[in-house]
């Protein structure tokens, strides 16, 4: 059968009526601009992109350099295209306008440039995060309340990998699809059609460093997951955690699993760990699509109402019958002590 382009698929979701030519051009420059990322990531050492940058971003992190040229790269490569009316990175406080220059667009782009840095000195995967949403009508100059739209708006969500293959994962709405970089070629190309993630699983993704932390009700799951099969969940359980929410969920697009960053006692203040707009909605987007589930512990994640651009939440994601056992302990617990 003949490859399938990226190009090539972004026209025939247009032909379906999924997306519209300014989408479809979005995705192309955001895709281009992660190629760039991708090569510079795989230089590594010899590019001079390892370490520190010296600065922090609007979370307070300290930022390693390829943060900061992720974020460049992504900034550039979409202010002139006349597909955008705003951006807003994970790195800055305040969203990023279109320069008077160029023309403007209807959509929003939201974007963590590059999820799971503390691994790039180390060499493990590290990935790109996107979500697009559309503008409000009428709205010339997006402001950060134009941003706060809920995850069910989103037009469309993906993540890129940059591992030992540069793995591009999108969604439009219509199912989940996975796109491989050719690097002899410089496209993508698809790999997978209509992803499924299976809705039971024995694998979990956490950081267990944490476990004095958490509440109650996640000591209980997990603590249920790993008496195995003396246990009340009668099977054993498999334990991965690489720190890169990108790598952890395309394990879990790749084969099952569950992720969690509940929320403990060290980050309730914040409302969690990871950010809604720039990392739960679009990651919920993507494997909802592909059949899975993605809740607060509580709540659908994607039914959320954002209150701020760098809002925090807790996150529970991937295979289904696992993240419904995990919530229903929550929400049971919450019910308890009310």
């Amino acid at each position: 059968m003949k490859p399938v382009s990226l190009i090539q698929f972004l026209i025939e979701e247009r032909r379906a009526g999924h997306i519209n030519a300014e989408l479809s051009l979005l995705i192309e420059v955001v895709t281009r601009a992660c190629k760039r990322i991708a090569v510079a990531t795989g230089k590594g050492a010899l590019g001079g992109v390892l370490g520190n940058a010296g600065s922090d971003n609007v979370q307070g992190e300290a930022q390693k350099k390829l943060d900061v040229i992720s974020n460049e790269i992504l900034l550039e490569a979409n202010a002139w295209g006349g597909h955008l009316a705003a951006c807003a990175s994970e790195e800055m406080e305040d969203p990023q306008p279109i320069p008077d220059m160029y023309p403007k667009g209807n959509h929003l782009l939201l974007f963590d440039p590059l999820d799971g840095s503390s691994n790039i000195d180390v060499n493990v995967s590290v990935g790109t995060i996107f979500s697009v949403l559309r503008c409000p009508d009428g709205v010339t100059e997006p402001r950060v309340e134009d941003f706060l739209q809920p995850g069910t708006q989103q037009l469309a969500a993906g993540y890129v990998v940059y591992g030992p293959a540069t793995l591009l994962v999108l969604t439009f709405g219509h199912g989940t699809h996975e796109f491989t970089l050719d690097r002899e070629v410089g496209s993508f190309v698809l790999s997978r059609r209509d992803i499924r993630i299976p809705e039971q699983t024995a694998e979990f993704a956490i950081n267990m460093s944490n476990q004095r932390h958490w509440e109650a009700p996640m000591q209980r799951y997990v603590g249920e997951l790993l008496a195995g099969k003396e246990g009340p969940r009668g099977k054993d359980f498999n334990m991965r955690w690489v720190a890169s929410m990108v790598a952890d969920v395309h394990r879990i697009v790749t084969r099952g699993g569950v992720f969690f960053y509940p929320l403990d006692a060290k980050i309730k203040a914040k409302g969690g760990k990871l950010r809604l707009m720039y990392e739960a909605n679009p990651m919920a987007f993507i494997v909802e699509q592909a059949g899975g589930a993605a809740t607060t512990g509580r709540e659908r994640i994607l039914g959320l109402q954002p209150t701020g651009l760098h809002q925090r939440v807790p996150v529970f994601l991937g295979s289904k019958g696992e993240v419904e056992v995990a919530t229903r302990y929550h929400r049971e617990a919450d019910v308890a002590y009310a």
